[in-house]
């Protein structure tokens, strides 16, 4: 008995330090790759992040406000929100450590002119930060209308901008009740001032400024980074990965870097015909990634209030193969030759619509189907601007395809290249592809370098 009772006793000691080890062993690797996480050295602190996130967000004020208001007439311009229904525009304009709207949160930009510049305000309880001085004392004027009527009224401007709009849901930000209330408090001379502050709004959004670029080069790369990472045989076991593996694989490592994704990830496949004989006929899971899979990626992080939008393309080696077989390569080609299309039409006054047009009639006459679907991109993800195209819509977008290029904005160069290989399938190949790039009135150019070679995934 003694004799059981002794080994039983060795035996739990055995295991608990078997088990401490291993403990050990675990946060030993865990520390080590977090020590050589090249991408993980690369995000900056949350506070570090702040300071640079509000030096974008005064650089913008100070040089883009003024730049779109005197673009679109308009003499003041006045965003209201309420603590967790914020305006969109207004939500962009909160410092680092404003999360939401405190109470009710007014924002007034006043254009006194080129000298004196634009006077910004914020008729609330709280100035915001540095960037918005306080002008409402409540004890003073309990009313915090009559006090915004009262600004407005000595500056006398001859037009009023509020963010309503029919075309852009980013600009349509007011809601009823404040507009009833704030309209209620104005004189009458100054109700018949008030126009729809799109324009200007769009204009905020869509603009990038040159400092914002320097730092968006850094947020693609670090996108770009993570795609790399996950396309690899480190990640992606050929006939025990599923697609939704590799959409939460790539979803938690986002989070694990301290970042966010602005929608969920989506990992979908284009195989040969070959392919997919091979799996009907063995009865395998379509849902798993094989050797000889087209695997398609479509992701984006956000990043220092900056948005990425990427699909790129890899390719699964059957065990015979050491390179990608050349009808992809030629896809792919195709693929960047519609994109070369897409951007040589880039021009300011252009519209979206005619964008497109253009576009598509050159891509058809070199072979290649075209399907456009490109967007603004930049404090949003579907951005507010010029829009090219809708996957289902390739004869035009009504209002946000009808609205102007402007310079000095980003798109997300989104589009699928149809493209005849019959070697690979009967089909026609959808070669889908996205990369952001910057367009600055003459010149479009990728934020970071597109996609112009498969990533290889060696099983």
């Amino acid at each position: 008995m003694n004799w059981i009772d002794t080994t039983a006793s060795t035996k739990v000691r055995i295991i608990a330090l078997l088990f401490l080890a291993s403990l050990v062993a675990i946060v030993t690797q865990t520390y080590r790759a977090d020590e050589t996480d090249e991408l993980a050295a690369r995000i900056l602190s949350m506070r570090e992040q702040a300071r640079v996130e509000d030096e974008l967000l005064k650089d913008r004020l100070d040089k883009v406000v003024p730049e779109v208001m005197r673009r679109a007439g308009v003499d003041a311009w006045v965003l209201i929100a309420r603590e967790y229904n914020e305006d969109p525009v207004l939500k962009t304009m909160l410092p680092a450590t404003w999360l939401n709207a405190r109470r009710r949160t007014v924002l007034i930009f006043i254009d006194h002119g080129p000298e004196r510049g634009v006077e910004r305000m914020a008729v609330a309880r709280y100035p915001v930060a540095d960037l918005f001085p306080g002008a409402w004392n409540p004890e003073q004027q309990p009313d915090q209308y009559a006090r915004i009527a009262q600004i407005l009224s000595e500056f006398n401007p001859r037009t009023i901008a509020l963010n309503f709009s029919d075309t852009y849901g980013l600009a349509d930000g007011l809601t009823f009740s404040e507009q009833r209330d704030f309209m209620a408090a104005l004189p009458v001379s100054l109700q018949q001032r008030i126009v729809s502050a799109e324009q200007v709004a769009v204009g905020w959004l869509e603009t990038r400024t040159e400092l914002e670029i320097e730092h968006y080069r850094d947020v693609m790369s670090i996108a770009h980074g993570i795609i790399r990472e996950g396309f690899s045989s480190e990640v992606v076991e050929a006939g025990v990965t599923t697609t939704e593996d590799l959409e939460w694989w790539f979803r938690q490592r986002i989070n694990d870097l301290g970042l966010s994704a602005w929608f969920h990830t989506s990992i979908e496949t284009e195989r040969s015909d070959r392919s997919i004989a091979d799996i009907e006929s063995q009865n395998l899971d379509p849902n798993v990634l094989y050797k000889g899979d087209h695997v398609h990626i479509d992701m984006g992080i956000s990043y220092l209030n900056l948005q990425t939008d990427t699909q790129q393309n890899a390719y699964i080696l059957r065990d015979d193969e050491d390179d990608v077989p050349e009808d992809l390569k030629y896809a792919l080609q195709k693929g960047n030759e519609l994109q070369d299309i897409l951007t040589s039409n880039f021009a300011v006054g252009r519209t979206g619509n005619e964008i497109l047009r253009l576009s598509r009639e050159q891509a058809m006459e070199r072979g290649i189907g075209p399907i456009i679907y490109t967007h603004p991109i930049g404090l949003h993800g579907h951005a507010a601007g010029t829009t090219i195209g809708m996957w289902d819509k390739q004869e035009g977008v009504p209002g946000t395809g009808d609205y102007p290029m402007h310079a000095n904005t980003a798109y997300s160069i989104e589009l699928t290249a149809l493209v005849e290989i019959p070697n690979w399938s009967s089909e026609p190949m959808a070669m889908k592809l996205e990369e952001d790039g910057f367009y600055d009135g003459y010149d479009f150019e990728y934020i970071a370098p597109r996609q112009e070679q498969y990533h290889v995934i060696r099983p």
